[in-house]
């Protein structure tokens, strides 16, 4: 049983985050390169009319500083579509740049029945253009708390809870536009059903400071990794959300690769 939850745990290092919103609380090991890219396109919520769909091309750096603590940069090229009576007819350009640093202080382990915990803190600077509705025009701070706990040998749940201090939590159309404070969290389930294959379920969402359900986020995705070999794989999809803040319905494709481990001096 102790071999099993050993491997588990490594089975959850590598699986990572994509192509789930809720961020694990495994970090890159120390001196290697993990670099994930998705394509995500969206139906937009009616009340965002002119802007029917968005497409979302993002993609994301990680570096083991150390085996507990990684550095993260990422960046999305966003397309908007509107309708055709709205001129431009299309917006497209990069987005807002964020980059953080994610801490698991705690791990889980086979002689404890405490689950693993790591705090992320992250920066967004307005590289994307508010004008083209492509960026936030703010500079965004966010603190975020990761619960992760295998409940068998090959399924774990993880929990994110954050807080938004300044900006909002948009990319172009998707997530809340109203700028302060705002509250975060999700659930993930995923299980590993064979040596290559992981599937889960999430939901997440984002709720302002004054409680305004109409320009909260609430939604549900369902989708998993594929390991095509050793450190390559391709991650994949469905999502569907309510308020505003969400797409009515997406899809996700992407990819996600380990580079080998770079020669970091004693």
């Amino acid at each position: 049983m102790r071999l099993a939850s050993i491997a588990v745990l490594a089975a959850c290092r590598l699986l990572g985050q994509q192509p789930f919103y809720t961020d694990d609380a495994g970090t890159t090991p120390k001196g290697q390169l993990h670099f994930e890219f998705f394509n995500e396109f969206d139906a937009l919520q009616h009340s965002l009319y002119p802007n029917i769909r968005q497409n979302t091309a993002n993609m994301k750096l990680n570096f083991g500083v150390t085996d507990s603590i990684e550095l993260d940069l990422d960046n999305p090229y966003l397309a908007i579509f509107r309708s055709q009576l709205t001129e431009p007819r299309n917006l497209n350009g990069i987005g807002d740049t964020n980059v953080g640093v994610k801490w698991n202080f705690h791990r889980e382990s086979s002689d404890s029945r405490l689950p693993a915990f790591s705090a992320t803190m992250y920066f967004e600077f307005p590289t994307g253009d508010e004008a083209r509705q492509l960026g936030s025009g703010l500079v965004d701070y966010w603190l975020n708390g990761i619960v992760q706990k295998s409940i068998s040998p090959r399924t774990k749940i993880t929990g994110n809870l954050g807080i938004v201090f300044a900006g909002n939590t948009s990319t172009g159309l998707v997530g809340i536009q109203t700028r302060g404070r705002v509250y975060t969290g999700g659930t993930s389930i995923v299980r590993k059903f064979t040596e290559r294959l992981s599937l889960g379920l999430e939901w997440s969402g984002a709720i302002s400071r004054n409680f305004d359900l109409g320009r909260s986020q609430l939604q549900f995705l369902g989708g998993g990794s594929f390991e095509v070999r050793k450190g390559v794989a391709v991650d994949f999809a469905l999502l569907g959300g309510h308020y505003v803040a969400s797409p009515i319905i997406g899809a996700q494709l992407g990819f996600s690769i380990d580079f080998p481990a770079f020669h970091v001096p004693k």
